[in-house]
């Protein structure tokens, strides 16, 4: 037993010797290298392709005209009901104003007084000519008398305007459309006292046979809009301009396409942006003022980059992506884009060239500089995955 004591002593300090050795060997190892991580990466392509670009509008009729009494009155009858379809000339409203009626009546019999006056004129120039010519009477009571009817037929001469002025005060009892068009809301009734200075019409009437969609756009987008298409003068740019489309507040698209005719020459200070006016035609009148709607603008652009927005992250206002290079080393690039948008994708107009290997998505927690393992996809797969969506 004392024996087995002793060689335990002795083996002890050889243990302790080799567990430090041991310990000292891990120290010198250190932790194991980091795994470099897997991101999906394509290269872009420069490719044609065709946007289209949807701006929020608003649609009148190319007519808009408030109906008014030009008279004062009671609204004897109305002929006509609110979305009711009218042709020029049709009558509409009727107003009871008996003044008027009774202007025409007095305006007649003044007529009547002032030829007699005229008559009896003419009488007495005829009697005293001859008397003249015989030396009976001076000369003076001639040119008196033919004075005296010439006073008479300014006076018939008037009466007759004020029979015209009365007959068309009259006329204004009877109102009757200025154009084609259809009823908007009628916000009196028969029996309502209605007048010329009156602010609230008695309707309007819209022309919709073609509708004006106005829409707006920002300063950028206006002037990349206007370097789209080929002309030395606005006119001659608006008629390269192709036809746009109309998307309806349901999400349909309207038959009949339009075309851009105006763009406004002045800026809105307060908004940054002009108004622009297409023009749709309206045959089954379809299209209602003040309804709204999308205007759908298509352009074709040759050999652009294509970049999936999800590909991008958004700082202090400006676009980047991660470009991996030959050796797997990301790096954060800012890029420049269009205003105008393909679906999910945006189009580069700087920062990016054919060929660079950008990351396709994952990459919130990448920082710039650090080596990944780039696993390609082909940029038309990319292109065809995010179009079906």
């Amino acid at each position: 037993m004392k024996h087995n004591i002793q060689s335990l002593y002795l083996l002890l300090p050889a243990l302790l010797f080799i567990g430090s050795c041991s310990s000292g060997d891990q120290k010198k190892a250190g932790p194991p290298p980091a795994q470099v991580q897997s991101y999906p990466v394509f290269a872009v392509v420069p490719q044609s392709t065709d946007l289209e670009t949807d701006y929020p509008a608003t649609l009148e009729g190319i007519q808009n005209v408030d109906i008014r009494p030009k008279v004062d009155g009671f609204i004897e009858k109305i002929y006509v009901d609110e979305g009711a379809t009218v042709k020029k000339g049709q009558l509409l409203f009727s107003i009871n104003a008996p003044q008027y009626e009774q202007q025409v009546r007095t305006a007649s019999a003044a007529i009547s007084s002032a030829e007699a006056d005229v008559n009896a004129a003419q009488l007495q120039v005829n009697k005293t000519k001859p008397l003249v010519e015989k030396d009976i009477i001076s000369k003076y009571d001639l040119d008196a008398a033919q004075l005296t009817l010439q006073s008479r037929k300014a006076a018939l001469a008037q009466a007759r305007a004020e029979l015209v002025n009365a007959k068309v005060n009259l006329g204004y009892t009877r109102i009757t459309s200025p154009v084609d068009g259809v009823i908007g809301s009628i916000p009196f009734k028969t029996g309502s006292l209605v007048s010329g200075t009156s602010a609230q019409p008695l309707t309007t009437v819209s022309n919709i046979s073609r509708i004006y969609a106005y829409f707006s756009m920002n300063e950028k987008q206006l002037l990349e809009f206007s370097r789209s298409y080929k002309g030395n003068s606005l006119a001659a740019k608006l008629k390269n301009i192709p036809a746009v489309a109309l998307v309806l507040a349901d999400g349909t698209t309207y038959a009949e396409n339009g075309k851009i005719e105006s763009i406004n020459g002045l800026i809105n200070t307060g908004t940054g942006s002009a108004s622009l006016r297409a023009t749709f035609s309206n045959p089954v009148s379809l299209l209602r003022s003040g309804a709204s709607a999308s205007v759908r603008i298509p352009q074709h652009l040759e050999n652009v980059i294509l970049i999936p927005q999800k590909s991008t992250t958004d700082l202090q206002g400006k676009k980047f992506v991660y470009v991996a290079d030959d050796k797997g080393i990301a790096k954060s690039t800012e890029i420049e884009v269009m205003e105008l948008t393909k679906g999910n994708f945006y189009v580069v107009t700087k920062g990016l060239k054919a060929g660079d290997q950008v990351v396709l998505e994952g990459f919130q927690s990448l920082k710039d500089g650090t080596e990944i393992k780039p696993e390609k996809k082909s940029a038309d797969s990319v292109y065809a995955e995010l179009t079906q969506k």
